[in-house]
């Protein structure tokens, strides 16, 4: 029988480039998340019946146990942005993290993978990156034996990076960004699960890996290169940290007094305390090279899906090819 991996958080982002690459290599693929109704399209990733979503909360000791029971390697995917409420920093990025590994240690999982971020640590003045690295502890602690990944910003066809940013040049001649300065180091989502697919297979040794791409930019930088992708043209404005930190406490107001019900998606003021600081990998430290993985470039991707915000959309080769006609 084929082995099976269970992917935490399988449905997200970098979780559904797992669960494709892991179908691919041959393995049972079991997709925990909780809206498994929500997941039905990592199915056709594998086989019949080879990719399955199922129901996991991972704050409860019961549910995590119920997937990862005669799971061969477990991957921990899950990650949020939220300050408050039962899925907020705390009891998802550093108790369920710890949850996962300390039930899959017991379980007898032969491999695990945690997924955290550049940036993650313990004494940071964020409580993201604070609890990105409480996790990591939990994690070692629990199973020693855990490959622990540190992404950069990830980029790809669903990331909220890029896509956020182009869809703003939508809405006027300024793209605000804070932290224009603030450098980056963008890895491509195929290439992170890529890393996990060795960890997976037992082809990684054991520890931290900080997972860079082979451009590094400052976040303006960054907007610039975006730019003539998306073909527009607009003036990248630095928002400066005290005005960003005024407005950030202002969205946060809106979603406290709310209850959540408003959620802030636009700026928290944990977010601009992570843009503080530069988010590439540190020197020395072990990465894509360890892994004999060579990283892609942004060029090489971002027009694959970037296309979609350019004034003239799907049609804009269409466009360019019949000005050169008009000029023959």
């Amino acid at each position: 029988m084929s082995k099976l991996v269970t992917i935490f958080g399988g449905s997200g982002f970098v979780g559904r480039y797992i669960a494709r690459a892991m179908a691919k290599e041959g393995w049972r693929v079991r997709v925990a998340c909780r809206r498994p109704n929500e997941a039905l399209f990592v199915k056709p990733y594998g086989a019949p019946g080879q990719v399955e979503p199922v129901f996991c909360n991972i704050r409860d000791d019961a549910s995590v146990r119920a997937v990862t029971k005669g799971a061969d390697a477990v991957v921990n995917c899950v990650g949020t942005f939220l300050r408050w409420g039962a899925n907020s920093f705390g009891p998802v990025q550093a108790e369920g993290a710890g949850r996962i590994a300390r039930i899959a240690a017991a379980e007898g999982v032969a491999h695990l993978v945690q997924i955290s971020s550049i940036g993650a640590d313990a004494a940071a003045d964020s409580e993201y990156a604070r609890s990105k690295a409480e996790g990591e502890a939990a994690v070692q602690a629990a199973f020693p034996g855990a490959v622990v990944l540190r992404p950069s910003v990830i980029f790809g066809t669903e990331d909220h990076f890029f896509n956020r940013f182009a869809a703003m040049t939508r809405f006027g001649p300024i793209l605000p960004v804070v932290g224009a300065n603030t450098k980056f180091q963008p890895v491509h989502v195929v290439d992170v699960a890529a890393a996990a697919v060795k960890g997976v297979l037992g082809q990684a040794a054991p520890g931290v890996y900080e997972l860079g791409g082979p451009d590094v930019d400052t976040f303006r930088g960054l907007m610039g290169r975006m730019l003539p992708v998306i073909q527009r043209r607009r003036a990248v404005v630095n928002l400066p940290f005290l005005v960003a930190k005024v407005m950030a406490f202002g969205f946060d107001a809106v979603q406290a007094v709310t209850l959540g019900l408003i959620e802030n998606k636009v700026l928290t003021g944990d977010q601009v305390k992570t843009l503080r600081h530069d988010n590439v990998v540190a020197a020395g430290a072990k990465g894509f090279a360890d892994l004999g993985i060579e990283p892609t470039s942004m060029e090489s991707v971002l027009p694959e899906y970037l296309w979609t915000y350019r004034p003239s959309g799907q049609f804009a080769a269409i466009k360019d090819s019949a000005k050169n006609l008009k000029k023959a």
